[in-house]
């Protein structure tokens, strides 16, 4: 089935956003009424796949593990119904089919993502021992998981639901077709993934003098610079004033002040109308042909270093400026970028490293899926468990 088919990239974004910290599984929130209409034959695609009815149909082995219709089938119909009752209205049968399976496809996509993670780290902690080995642990690590459930999230399930007793707390989730069973599988899931991607991917990757100056080499283009300066300010605005006149004697009274008293800022910070006054008219480094004022552009460029200018007439007013630095156009030198060079090397590291981990998880655990094409890697399920689901379906 062609619709909804991720890339391999898209596939690794989903997988790896749990190296963020997020431990619950997040919700698919795309409703009816905001869905995208797929094109046209991938519409009639959807149209014609039959959706188990059973919620102990499996529709996913990860693994050992499976994945039931039940374990998405009550979030499928719960955003479908809010988008309904959300919408005021009623939704053809066509258009609530392809939205069924679309929320279907999605939801057990980041299912079978997440139990990819949780089967990986079971596998990397026991090896090649045995299954009862292999029991032990997983008994062992979903037992801590379990404990952290309930220490940690569902507290805060109770401050969102806001519920005290887990009956009530089971009730609300089962509203929004979930339960409290449910997002405790996904909490461990999620967590046990967590460890494993922690324990494979290295958050500060080491970055040498040596790759820096070759990234810099690489791409010496995206460090050229223009001329740039810095300079302070004192401004009056003819808006300000009945007349040039009075505007022209205001600015030169600052400027008199500021070259006997020997301080600009001081007397911008009191009396300059621009929007730096407050910072005593201080222009931090600015390239050349920023400035909407060309006036003011070309004297920052020209005159000399720490020399108060001559009065400048501009659209909107009168300024005097005083250059404290200026550069000439050039290359950045790498001194200057390479903290942000070495911010960008780590990140294509990591990537890197999320990469590997992918290649290693889809040898590791196989994968079989009622939706083959959206898991990279992953097969149709065995046609014994399809036909199972189908069977039982067309005796309804």
């Amino acid at each position: 089935m062609p619709a909804l088919i991720p890339s391999r990239v898209t596939w690794c974004v989903g997988l790896f956003c749990c190296l963020l910290g997020e431990t619950a599984f997040g919700q698919f929130t795309t409703t009816l009424s905001d869905q995208q209409s797929p094109p046209e034959e991938k519409n009639e695609t959807e149209k014609n796949v039959v959706l188990p009815e059973d919620p102990a149909a499996i529709i996913a082995y990860v693994g050992r593990s499976p994945i039931l219709m039940g374990d998405v089938s009550g979030k499928v119909e719960s955003q479908i119904n809010e988008a309904i009752s959300r919408s005021g209205g009623q939704f053809p049968a066509e258009q609530l089919q392809v939205a069924r399976v679309n929320l279907t496809r999605n939801l057990l996509q980041q299912l079978i993502q997440t139990r990819m993670m949780r089967e990986a780290f079971l596998l990397d902690q026991v090896g090649t021992e045995s299954a009862e080995k292999r029991a032990e642990a997983d008994s062992r690590l979903t037992s801590r998981a379990r404990q952290m459930f309930f220490e940690t999230e569902v507290p805060e399930l109770r401050k969102q639901y806001k519920v005290e007793e887990l009956t009530d707390l089971d009730a609300a989730l089962r509203e929004k077709g979930s339960s409290l069973a449910l997002r405790q599988r996904e909490f461990m899931d999620a967590m046990l993934g967590h460890l494993y991607i922690r324990s494979k991917v290295e958050r500060e990757p080491t970055v040498t003098v040596a790759e820096i100056n070759e990234y810099y080499e690489l791409h010496t283009d995206e460090y050229q610079r223009p001329a740039r300066a810095r300079w302070e300010q004192l401004s009056v605005r003819f808006d300000k004033f009945p007349d040039q006149k009075a505007a022209h004697a205001a600015i030169w009274e600052m400027g008199r002040e500021a070259y006997f008293g020997g301080s600009m800022q001081a007397v911008a910070r009191q009396s300059s109308q621009e929007p730096f006054a407050s910072r005593g008219g201080l222009h931090e480094w600015t390239s050349k042909g920023a400035l909407a004022s060309d006036p003011i552009d070309q004297q920052v460029f020209s005159i000399p270093l720490n020399a108060m200018s001559e009065i400048i007439e501009d659209q909107d007013g009168y300024h005097i400026i005083r250059v404290l630095d200026r550069q000439d156009a050039g290359i950045t030198p790498v001194s200057e970028v390479q903290d942000s060079i070495r911010g960008i090397i780590r990140k294509e590291k990591i990537a890197e490293s999320q990469r590997q981990v992918l290649d290693q998880m889809q040898v590791m655990v196989p994968v079989w899926s009622l939706f083959p094409e959206d898991t990279p890697g992953a097969e149709p399920l065995p046609l014994s468990i399809a036909n199972r689901y189908s069977d039982a379906t067309t005796r309804r």
